[in-house]
């Protein structure tokens, strides 16, 4: 189970410059035809930097050139970011405009292009139209506080339905330590990390390598643990930079507070999931799979993410039908090590299985449950101490609207 920090609080007016030396900025430069498409977000020193990327065997050239850039130095102070065109599946021209813009945002901040991160979401297969970029990036001003971090997390949105943003503080050395974030993911989410793009900032001071461990292991609980429609994207990532400036002690394993260092970053990664799955597309309620009794934290997930991933579990919970025989089929394959007779499944407030058979309950009241904004299942399959958890959300006739034309 996951352990409580008291020291640890959301704040209110949380946004990607929360944390010290952070600048943020969005506008409209016309890849999309009235929506801002464009974003710049910087640090005023370089900070240590750790990447997570998709899985898909093809993968964008904007990835390709943070990942790149990453590896480099371990270390990033920009990242430009567009929306309305995901620069994959373009070829060699791809990848030289994927250059372009880490160029030109390098030269127009006075640092070295190794520095800048490029990230691009939308169409897949169509060019880049640079000559947008050309003149976006120019008339980008980063500043710090809440306008310009509301214009940046607007601008990389594409069928979202609202912008995603969380904050943290916390006391590290007797310093106060912040941690923000914004994401963008609607459609094409499903684990494995990442299908979205994530941003998190911090002004913690920590080693590339330790911030990339605690990253992982904080992806495998947050990012990896949402399913919108099993879709795995070509672009998504997420990136955390750390500038140092609170001024702590550095964080690793070793030090004292490293354990409430991850759990707050896990805070803000775990929030913005949940509110990419909530935001699905389409989509009319957040599901929450808990998952206890497994043989393994990891066998947990599995099972969660596969019953929060079934079409068939979603399409019941949007329709309000307490249809327990699909949750449970989902728990069956989901390749976990499980006893059919002892499964145990709760729909809200209400056993619908004991012991792998069903048992009495008020269809009527969990109809009323059902109709909720936000539903709970909960699986306990009585084979150890294994515990986990995954989002999504209910399948709808307007996903299927949505993604019938997006392209067109």
């Amino acid at each position: 189970m996951t352990t409580v920090y008291p020291s640890i609080k959301r704040i209110s007016g949380n946004n990607i410059a929360s944390p010290l030396g952070y600048r943020a900025a969005g506008l409209h430069c016309g890849i999309k035809h009235k929506k801002n498409d464009l974003a710049l977000l910087v640090s005023d020193v370089p900070a240590n930097a750790a990447g997570v990327y998709t899985t898909n065997a093809v993968q964008a050239a904007p990835l390709l050139v943070t990942k790149e850039a990453i590896d480099q130095s371990g270390m990033m102070q920009a990242i430009i970011v567009n929306s309305g065109n995901a620069n994959a599946c373009t070829g060699k021209q791809g990848f030289m405009d994927a250059r372009t813009m880490q160029q030109m945002t390098a030269e127009k901040l006075g640092i070295s292009s190794h520095l800048v991160g490029v990230a691009s979401t939308g169409v897949i297969g169509e060019k880049m139209p640079m000559n947008c970029i050309h003149s976006g990036i120019p008339r980008l001003e980063p500043a710090p506080g809440l306008k310009g971090s509301i214009d940046f997390s607007q601008s990389i949105l594409t069928t979202d339905t609202v912008s995603k943003n969380t904050a943290y503080r916390v006391e590290i050395d007797g310093k106060t330590i912040t941690i923000a974030g914004t994401a963008k993911g609607s459609g094409m989410i499903h684990p494995n990390m990442a299908t979205m793009l994530g941003f998190v900032t911090t002004d913690a001071a920590i080693e590339s390598k330790h911030l990339h461990q605690a990253l992982t292991s904080v992806v495998d609980r947050t990012f990896n643990s949402i399913t919108v429609d099993g879709d795995t994207s070509t672009n998504d990532m997420v990136i955390v930079m750390a500038n140092g400036l609170a001024q702590n002690d550095s964080l690793s394993p070793s030090h004292p507070d490293w354990a409430v260092f991850v759990q707050t970053l896990l805070c803000v990664c775990e929030d913005l999931g949940k509110m990419i799955a909530k935001d699905g597309e389409g989509a009319t309620k957040l599901i929450e799979v808990e998952v206890n009794g497994a043989i393994s934290d990891a066998e947990a997930r599995a099972i969660a993410k596969t019953v929060v991933g079934s079409p068939l579990v979603k399409t019941a919970i949007f329709g309000c039908d307490a249809n327990w025989g699909r949750i449970l089929a989902a728990v069956g394959y989901s390749g976990a090590t499980l006893d059919p007779n002892a499964i145990r499944i709760q729909i809200g407030p209400a056993a619908v299985v004991e012991d792998g058979e069903p048992v009495a309950f008020s269809e009527e009241e969990l109809i009323e449950y059902l109709k909720q904004p936000e539903i709970k299942l909960k699986v306990d399959v009585h084979q150890g101490d294994g515990h986990g958890l995954a989002w999504g959300c209910d399948l709808t006739y307007d996903y299927v609207q949505i993604n019938a034309s997006y392209r067109t």
